[in-house]
């Protein structure tokens, strides 16, 4: 499978060879459509087609891909990204902080912000998170993720090296400067924010003790950071078959059976909303 996006671009592609991929969302297609038209809000990736071509040459491969939106089609730079699934296991990027960037896919243990939204987006991101967890269950689906796209709104925010580093006993806090709005006045700007796009909010800075077992959300130093979200719910392509539960099966015997990302749809489920719920979280301070 690749995949084929640029942060400006409306539409992604994704193509693969596997057909099975394309049975699932076949099979999905029109619980898929009932519910994208149900909720206009939904954080599921938004399909807009299907598609097949048979390549010239002797074998005549066939490949298929699917054309979908693109969660970071905006004019704002996206300096950081996190794909969040809820488990602890391999979830941490593989590079060293000195070659982290803005392209990097950072995970659940490299993550050290909360995100607090104002109470109305929070109570509506529950509602919608809550109505789309639920379709995937139905649906068998599983190890699907949250893509999170964060921009810094301040321009005299300084990236320095290791300044993301959440580890207390490794590095030190973000060389960040603080801009804390109120939110946005300009009425263009209100128009085009919506659920998981073009959101102000803000991000405060969690560090994460060395003397325990790895936490999925570290402690609040209360370091608050002005930033814009995107985000949506992604890889929702892949049901609890036969070869997740014997991965679920192996490696339960080598690991804490809650920390793999392999578990049946109804506690995958379960595992993802208690987690985004804790990484995502009303701001209290009154508006």
């Amino acid at each position: 499978m690749f995949s084929n996006f640029l942060d400006n671009q409306q539409f992604y592609t994704e193509c693969t060879e596997h057909f099975l991929v394309v049975q699932i969302f076949l099979k999905m297609l029109r619980a898929y459509y009932n519910h994208v038209r149900s909720f206009e809000n939904t954080l599921v990736t938004k399909f807009f087609g299907l598609h097949c071509v048979k390549l010239a040459g002797a074998n005549q491969k066939k490949v298929r891909f699917v054309i979908m939106g693109n969660l970071f089609c905006s004019d704002h730079f996206i300096h950081r990204r996190f794909d969040l699934k809820g488990s602890s296991l391999g979830r941490t990027t593989d590079k060293p902080q000195t070659e982290i960037d803005e392209y990097t896919i950072l995970k659940d243990l490299d993550l050290n912000f909360i995100f607090r939204l104002q109470k109305h987006w929070y109570q509506e991101f529950q509602r919608q998170v809550d109505k789309d967890c639920d379709f995937l269950e139905q649906e068998n689906i599983m190890d699907y993720s949250l893509l999170v796209g964060v921009h810094f709104r301040d321009k005299r925010v300084i990236m320095t090296e290791g300044s993301f580093d959440s580890d207390s006993s490794r590095g030190s806090s973000p060389h960040l400067s603080p801009h804390l709005s109120r939110g946005d006045t300009d009425p263009n700007r209100l128009s085009k924010i919506k659920l998981g796009s073009n959101m102000p909010t803000k991000a405060e800075l969690t560090i994460r003790k060395s003397d325990c077992e790895p936490q999925l959300i570290g402690e609040p130093t209360g370091e608050l950071y002005d930033v814009i979200l995107y985000f949506g719910i992604i890889d929702i392509l892949q049901d609890y078959d036969i070869s997740k539960k014997l991965e679920h099966a192996y490696k339960s015997f080598q690991y804490d059976p809650t920390s793999i990302s392999a578990v049946d749809p109804k506690q995958y489920s379960r595992r993802f909303k208690d987690f985004v719920y804790k990484a995502f979280q009303e701001d209290k301070v009154d508006i």
